[in-house]
């Protein structure tokens, strides 16, 4: 990404990216016994709870959708010759209804700006608060002049009469301050895992990822759901260039999901049975059943009799069976 556009992105996350850094550093401080991994997960947990009420509200709309979807079904079957007009009927049903269609994405996009913010935050603002001092002695060193305060450390990469010199967004924690920013099996969650470490976490995020994604959309439209567990091999070419620190931010978010929709399924009653809608039975259009039967293999042809109405010939009764008469002599 080119550096201007980069420079845009973070000025524009900037109020929230110093939000979030103060309640890292609070929680860092006070809450988990200085660990830096342990503090995005703290704050993950905080920002998970905090879209609790959405969530529910989100899965009863998915309730909600799959109780009518009989009757969207029967709007799709009688406007399949008229697209534009399925779409406007859907939409109005939508609004009588007070169905929102996007709100299983609410929580996932309000997600984003957390994800953003603490990827510039572990670029640049989180590495001052993990290792500012050692990173100022590296940079007096490199330049050949005193950096007295963070704010003097260069962003980008400089060239000096000693040649290149890295810049902020470019040198991690463990490189001036070893172990300064390791969490369990990541030598430095502000740099890009490599290795072992880095086959781990993908394993750890897929596997997290497909069994959130399988929970959370056990009811929702089959080709949806096959989009969603799409979702995480696109995801793994992105995020294993990033700092190890996003990647312990998305398991957690996983972990969180499944953990919450298993108390969903214990706590919440069963979504509510399909309401029927004329013309449509079992979820789906009548047409649709008839057609299903009608070719179904081995359906015996009716035989008709030939006649003006082309009515099906009955078979004539049998006459009843004739009893057999007794004789009156007895044994």
């Amino acid at each position: 990404m080119p550096i201007f556009a980069t420079n845009v992105i973070e000025d524009a996350f900037s109020p929230l990216i110093k939000a979030f850094e103060s309640i890292m550093v609070f929680i860092h401080d006070h809450l988990v016994g200085g660990s830096w991994g342990l503090a995005i997960v703290g704050l993950t947990v905080l920002i998970r709870a905090v879209l609790v009420p959405l969530t529910f509200k989100q899965l009863k709309g998915m309730q909600e959708m799959q109780r009518l979807s009989p009757q969207i079904a029967a709007l799709k079957e009688k406007y399949k010759e008229d697209k534009q007009r399925q779409q406007q009927e859907i939409m109005n049903f939508y609004r009588e209804h007070k169905i929102n269609p996007l709100a299983s994405c609410l929580p996932l996009l309000l997600q984003l700006p957390v994800f953003v913010s603490l990827f510039y935050m572990l670029r640049t603002d989180l590495k001052l608060d993990i290792c500012g001092r050692q990173l100022r002695e590296h940079y007096t060193a490199a330049l050949g002049h005193p950096i007295l305060h963070n704010s003097q450390i260069p962003a980008n990469a400089i060239h000096t009469a000693a040649g290149k010199v890295k810049g902020l967004s470019e040198i991690g924690c463990d490189v001036v301050a070893h172990h300064s920013a390791k969490f369990l099996f990541l030598p430095d969650i502000t740099e890009k895992a490599t290795g072992a470490a880095l086959i781990v976490l993908i394993v750890l995020y897929v596997g997290s990822q497909i069994a959130s994604t399988l929970i959370a959309t056990a009811s929702a439209d089959p080709n949806q759901r096959r989009l969603m567990l799409l979702l995480p091999v696109v995801f793994v070419v992105i995020l294993y260039r990033y700092p190890a620190g996003l990647l312990v931010y998305w398991i957690t978010t996983n972990m969180w999901t499944i953990g919450q929709q298993y108390l969903i399924r214990r706590h919440m009653p069963p979504p509510p049975r399909p309401e029927s809608a004329p013309g449509v039975a079992n979820g789906k259009p009548l047409s649709a059943l008839k057609a299903a039967l009608s070719g179904a293999a081995g359906a015996p042809t009716p035989v008709t009799d030939g006649g003006p109405n082309g009515g099906s010939a009955s078979a004539p009764p049998r006459p009843p069976r004739k009893k057999k008469k007794r004789s009156g002599r007895r044994r």
